[in-house]
């Protein structure tokens, strides 16, 4: 079972669609126990940074748990902030921590929010990166942006650089949509579908 997190953020029916394109149906966990069976987690979301508020508590524990234990999570777009310690766009609410850092306001050099196909640009190799060619465009929709840091895959270019896609271990994140970028972007996910089935082994 993949768990797709819904904790009203938005995109649950684009997401479900893309990895159905993989061959993977996604399960919406009800309550956070369900997280201890899970093969892996999804993060999605679309938004301000405070839309993931209701991830604090026992849905914030669960996920930690799964992290800790060698359970696959992949953050998308607000999803992958999240992944980090907070965000300067909702200060009082806190990341889930697992990546070092905070996220930023995109500069005004630059029509914001970010919209639209951009290149990636990566920084060194990754299972997840398998079959995607440097410079490929994937979509984006975001105003906020995280940090480059050890754990970048990827950067993007838009007014300042930033992560665009990240990993750590068994946590990954990508801070546009794959669903939404062709074939590129499902092939992102069979790799991340493909990394799951590895860790299950």
């Amino acid at each position: 079972m993949i768990a797709l997190i819904d904790y009203g953020a938005g995109n649950l029916t684009s997401v479900r669609k893309g990895f159905a394109a993989t061959g993977v149906e996604l399960t919406i966990p009800r309550d956070p126990s369900a997280l201890a069976k899970a093969a892996a987690i999804v993060v999605p979301g679309v938004g301000h940074f405070a839309a993931t508020a209701p991830l604090d508590g026992e849905w914030r524990a669960a996920i930690r748990e799964a992290v800790d234990r060698g359970t696959p999570l992949l953050g998308i777009c607000l999803g992958l902030q999240w992944l980090f310690e907070g965000s300067d766009e909702a200060p009082e609410i806190e990341g889930l921590g697992v990546l070092a850092g905070r996220c930023c306001r995109l500069p005004n050099d630059l029509k914001v929010p970010h919209v639209g196909w951009n290149s990636l640009c990566f920084t060194r190799p990754s299972h997840l990166l398998d079959g995607v060619a440097d410079g490929t465009q994937v979509y984006f929709t975001h105003s906020y942006a995280a940090p480059v840091t050890a754990a970048c895959l990827a950067t993007t270019t838009h007014g300042a650089t930033f992560a665009a896609i990240v990993e750590r271990q068994r946590v990954f994140g990508v801070q546009f949509h794959p669903e939404k970028s062709g074939s590129a972007g499902i092939r992102i996910l069979k790799n991340f579908v493909s990394i799951v089935a590895e860790s299950t082994k």
